[in-house]
């Protein structure tokens, strides 16, 4: 039988740093108006059978700040790579050239700016919730602990106000990053 440990503040606060790193990665996934490789991390392109990250099946590029080119390695695989980015929610429509595709990023309308506001704050809403229950863990973990005697009644308590302190200030940081990210979308 397993024997239950001394919860460590640390191991949860490694946590919500990861779920507030991961906000930042997909905020960086959100098209500002202007090219970016990183606006196509979240594609997947079913590639042989299963779903693959779309920068390994071509180089991604740059070459304009209004223009992002796909050089698919597989000619076979260039059909599925158009259909996984019109398929997204970018709204992006690739012009195809062979083995390349070209994505020209049009101007952000107002009405597409307000749409990626909401989706910025749908992706903060689900970091929050990540580090909730990384909190509710972290409570259910020194709470078992103190049923079993490893910790104390006064040592549980003082545990979950840290555990709570660490938790406002991760939320903190995804409301600040948040806030960034409209200010960045909305600016013309």
């Amino acid at each position: 039988m397993a024997t239950t440990e001394k919860p460590v503040l640390s191991k949860y606060k490694d946590r919500m740093e990861k779920a507030v790193a991961a906000l930042q990665e997909e905020f960086g996934s959100l098209r500002t108006g202007r090219a970016s490789a990183s606006l196509l991390d979240q594609i997947r392109v079913d590639a042989y059978g299963s779903m693959t990250p779309l920068n390994q099946v071509g180089a991604i590029s740059v070459p304009e700040p209004r223009m992002i080119t796909i050089n698919v390695w597989d000619r076979a695989l260039v059909v599925s790579v158009e259909k996984a980015i019109r398929s997204s929610d970018l709204g992006l429509n690739p012009v195809v050239d062979g083995t390349t595709l070209r994505l020209p990023i049009p101007p952000l309308t107002e009405d597409r700016r307000k749409d990626l506001v909401k989706l910025a704050g749908k992706y903060a809403e689900q970091q929050r919730v990540a580090v909730r229950n990384i909190r509710r863990d972290a409570n259910e973990d020194c709470r078992k602990a103190q049923k079993d005697g490893v910790v104390s009644q006064d040592e549980e308590k003082r545990f979950e106000a840290d555990v709570q302190k660490i938790t406002d200030e991760a939320i903190k940081r995804v409301d600040e990053a948040l806030k960034t990210k409209e200010q960045e979308i909305m600016h013309v």
